[in-house]
């Protein structure tokens, strides 16, 4: 999970109300719009775990449940692009028991650096030296998304090359092959490749333990 910035509201959404309209009612032309705002978003990944979300691996997802709240339904803040994975994120989500949105960290409010901290084993750890209530949120988050499920095995697939990258880079900084400010600059220019790809946030945090 990384901060996103969210654009302003696609046009199409200003057509529909709630109490006259349901979700089926958008239109072909209209859920393309919402994906290109999504899209700019979000660059074609999850909103919550990050993976690849190109083609048909995706739904647009409802932050605030429909099958709890109708209210939000066409609410521009309460949508993100989620994958299709059973396992976690927006459809895992939507089949748990009720419990409080407000307990979860939500990226386009919520910065989830502040919360976490993802580790090479390609596990998601809750950052120290949160406040009791920011700890829970950030433990009810990994719970509802199920972020340590089977993502953990995708994430440290991910990010299996970049730590051996990382062990070279000290081992070339340790017999003077590279100096320190060589070293910055090539962990930089690696960091701005990997901005846009799947899981990117693991992959920083690997190659730039915080």
């Amino acid at each position: 999970m990384r901060k996103l910035e969210r654009g302003p509201a696609p046009t199409c959404l200003s057509k529909y109300r709630h109490g006259a309209n349901n979700w089926n009612d958008l239109t072909a032309d209209d859920r393309k719009e919402i994906w290109q705002k999504l899209d700019n978003m979000q660059h074609q990944r999850c909103a919550y775990c990050e993976g690849n979300i190109r083609g048909k691996k995706r739904h647009i997802e409802h932050f605030r449940q429909r099958v709890r709240d109708i209210k939000p339904t066409f609410l521009w803040s309460n949508l993100f692009g989620s994958c299709n994975r059973v396992e976690n994120c927006g459809t895992y989500k939507d089949k748990l028991p009720p419990y409080n949105p407000v307990d979860l960290i939500k990226p386009d409010e919520d910065d989830p650096e502040h919360f976490f901290v993802f580790v090479s084993d390609g596990s998601v750890a809750v950052r120290a030296g949160l406040t009791a209530v920011e700890t829970r949120r950030a433990n009810e988050t990994i719970r509802i998304f199920n972020l340590n499920g089977v993502l953990r095995a995708m994430r440290h697939s991910a990010i299996a090359s970049y730590v051996d990258q990382g062990l070279e880079v000290m081992q070339m900084v340790a017999s003077g092959e590279l100096t320190p400010d060589e070293c910055k600059k090539l962990y930089e220019d690696e960091l701005a490749a990997i901005e846009n790809l799947p899981f990117s946030t693991a992959i920083r945090h690997t190659l730039m333990p915080i």
